[in-house]
């Protein structure tokens, strides 16, 4: 089950700039489309509840150390579920622009920014599953060319982030 409940930040800065209409199903097959692959049931589940956005719980653990921490990753936002939103995964600046004008792998779709302005991305990862499988979700540092597994699906992925006070601690 998605642990989801106070999960957004809410500022007109977020609004404006990540979040989408919900996707309807028009939507959803128009940008399985494009982008190749059979989106996950949870991550579209997901979306329907808040297309994009800044989430309050922004770092994820890591097993090793990132470009970010010794720890653990940042997330910025969630980009949204969308072919016509300027940051949507299949829009203007999303997971093809990644991969076409920065060099990220063309492993599936770019879901998630980072603090680096670019540099780093989380992904839904279709390699081992194939374009309509159930993809795992990594983390990509084009800059050191780092690759961090961080969950076996998206729900673990969701249950999984933490509060940024977190590790202050």
């Amino acid at each position: 089950m998605l642990r989801i409940e106070n999960f957004w930040e809410m500022s007109e800065y977020a609004t404006e700039t990540y979040v989408a209409p919900t996707p309807t199903d028009e939507e959803i097959k128009t940008v399985e489309q494009r982008l190749g692959y059979t989106l996950p049931s949870r991550y579209i589940d997901f979306m329907r509840g808040q297309n994009g956005g800044i989430p309050i719980r922004s770092t994820y653990p890591t097993s090793e150390a990132t470009s970010w921490a010794e720890d653990h990753i940042a997330i910025t936002a969630f980009f949204p579920l969308s072919s016509t939103h300027q940051y949507g995964i299949a829009g203007e600046m999303g997971t093809h622009f990644w991969e076409s004008e920065w060099g990220y792998p063309a492993i599936g779709v770019a879901i998630c920014d980072c603090p680096s302005a670019g540099h780093d991305l989380v992904y839904l990862d279709y390699r081992a599953c194939g374009p309509t499988g159930e993809p795992s979700v990594v983390h990509i540092d084009v800059e050191c060319e780092q690759e961090t597994k961080l969950a076996d699906n998206f729900e673990q992925f969701i249950n999984g982030l933490r509060l940024e006070e977190e590790w202050d601690v």
